[in-house]
């Protein structure tokens, strides 16, 4: 008896011991904070675990977005063995451990087995195969949570054998309910007896960026700065005093390739603004700011093009530029080419006409120039018409030789550069409209 007392209270200790965010793990899907549209009443996910046919899942998300709370609802709303796993402390051998169990529970006892896979793109696309035969013959659910986009880190095998469920970051009501929650649960902060005034709750709803997680680690910090400075109200000042701002989440997948489309986007679409920001948003979160330079050169070219010719002169500077001087000065130049980019007038007409140039290429790979246009560098080719009627254009009015056709016989009059109505484009387009005019 005596024994069974103090291990109820050294449980009890260690259960206080635990992270906040730990201590108020949701038990129940309506727990679940800022993911409605995936837990609502009525939800596939609902169904499922109401009717307990959960199947196997990849949960994608930022980090604190509750997928791992998720994961733990289930294991307590099924009767299914969960049994959790961090591909970060456990590498393939575990797994096969686990999956050898799984096989033996499901004969001997008929129940399945829910692996809960932490992390799960830290195993590499050939490792995720192990799972593959496992969840085609239903001996084990599988639960694969992410913070990277599963198009580039799960295997498409197993990928194409679960449902993918996409979380999104908490919003700052939701970062509001969470804090809540803790402030006023048991298990929570509420026998702390530390008031907060006004705003506190939601300048930590802002300051955590989405990871709830993080809001619950702020919070606790804060209560206990608090009680170690025996005070009893705490401020949004004194969050100064606690809190700290950590590094931009930034991964080399997702981010890398969406922060970069954004910015694209958005100086084709003209808002300087935006791809400042995205610039901005790629730099601290440490990518490679070459990459950067070498998409706005890209861009100078491909969406401005001859519409405003000096847009690749300056991107082309800036990588000087920044090559000659780095971060974090560096990022000037980088702006400067962003803005120019930005505001010039845009013409995709020369990447267009490259494109239409390789298509004719590839469909006539062998077609002659017309023999005007060919030297003739011996007697044997002059007799065949090398270089006959050829027309040098600095002879000609206007340096140009009208009339005269340069492609190929079997492309006829075919045109692949189509320029525009804007900028130094529209310049170029009335010359070349006055030189295909003549004859």
């Amino acid at each position: 008896m005596m024994s069974d007392l103090f291990e109820q209270a050294a449980l009890k200790q260690l259960e206080d011991v635990r992270p906040l965010a730990e201590r108020l793990r949701p038990r129940h899907l309506t727990d679940v904070v800022g993911q409605d549209r995936l837990t609502r009443e009525g939800s596939f996910l609902a169904e499922a675990i109401r009717e307990d046919r959960v199947p196997s899942l990849i949960l994608s998300g930022p980090p604190g977005c509750g997928k791992t709370s998720l994961a733990h609802v289930i294991s307590e709303q099924t009767k299914a063995h969960f049994e959790p796993f961090s591909a970060v402390l456990g590498g393939v051998k575990d797994v096969r451990r686990i999956l050898e169990e799984a096989g033996k529970r499901r004969l001997r006892t008929g129940q399945r087995t829910i692996l809960f896979v932490d992390e799960i793109h830290r195993f590499n696309k050939a490792q995720q195969d192990a799972f593959l035969p496992h969840v085609e013959n239903g001996e084990i659910t599988l639960i694969g949570a992410t913070t990277e986009n599963p198009s580039f880190s799960i295997n498409n095998a197993l990928l194409s054998r679960c449902k993918t469920l996409v979380f999104q970051p908490l919003d700052e009501g939701a970062a509001q309910e969470l804090i809540r929650r803790a402030l006023d649960s048991e298990v929570g902060v509420s026998g702390a007896q530390v008031d907060f005034e006004d705003g506190v709750v939601e300048a930590i709803s802002k300051s955590c960026h989405g990871d709830g997680r993080k809001a619950l680690s702020m919070l606790e910090d804060i209560v206990d700065w608090a009680l170690s400075v025996d005070q009893s109200r705490v401020a949004v000042d004194d969050l100064d005093k606690v809190v700290r701002e950590g590094p931009v989440r930034y991964d080399r997948t997702e981010a890398h390739y969406d922060l970069a489309s954004a910015m694209i986007k958005s100086m084709r679409g003209s808002d300087p603004d935006a791809g400042l920001f995205y610039m901005c948003r790629m730099l601290d979160g440490g990518e490679d700011p070459l990459f950067i330079l070498r998409r706005i050169i890209i861009f100078a070219s491909e969406d401005v093009g001859m519409a405003d010719p000096r847009a690749l002169q300056v991107a082309v500077s800036a990588l000087q530029a920044f090559q000659f001087i780095g971060l974090p000065e560096g990022a000037i130049p980088m702006a400067q080419a962003v803005v120019h980019c930005a505001t010039s007038p845009k013409s995709n007409g020369s990447y267009a006409g490259l494109r239409k140039a390789q298509q004719a290429v590839r469909k006539h790979p062998q077609a002659p120039p017309p023999k005007h246009l060919l030297n003739a560098p011996t007697p044997w080719m002059k007799e065949q018409g090398y270089g006959a009627g050829y027309r040098y254009p600095h002879d000609e009015a206007g340096g140009v030789a009208k009339g005269v056709k340069y492609l190929p016989d079997v492309l006829g009059d075919e045109r692949f550069y189509e320029p525009t109505d804007r900028g130094y484009e529209a310049y170029v387009k009335g010359r070349m409209e006055e030189w295909r005019g003549g004859s």
